[in-house]
């Protein structure tokens, strides 16, 4: 049995240069599923575990980004060092960094730290 899972609306936003592999765009309106989709064995789809950070990397690098420097934003599957990332105005360490389950109406912010010079 295959259900659509719940969607929930966010806020993105990206700085400090960021930006240029968004489209030039610093806001972003995203809606993405509350809890990923898995499927067992019998080919059904069911609903797995909440929508997180990391998942939210993954889209915003598959749907999101049209740059293909991929690697300015994320290394080794996660969020590049350098870049701070702010969740409801929150650094993530103090929320569970790319385990942090998102929820509806939230802001994440990301910022690039690094400067060229």
């Amino acid at each position: 049995m295959t259900s659509e899972p719940e969607k929930i609306n966010i806020t993105v936003e990206f700085s400090g240069g960021l930006e240029l592999l968004f489209s030039n765009q610093h806001h972003h309106k995203v809606t993405i599923p509350s809890h990923q989709q898995k499927t067992d064995e019998k080919s059904n789809t069911t609903q797995g575990p909440r929508t997180t950070i990391r998942d939210l990397v993954t889209y915003l690098c598959d749907e999101v980004m049209k740059d293909p420097r991929r690697d300015l934003f994320v290394l080794d599957g996660t969020v590049r060092p350098g870049i701070l990332v702010l969740i409801n105005d929150t650094d993530w360490e103090l929320e569970g960094e790319d385990a942090y389950e998102i929820k509806e109406g939230d802001a994440v912010l990301f910022v690039s730290t690094l400067h060229g010079g």
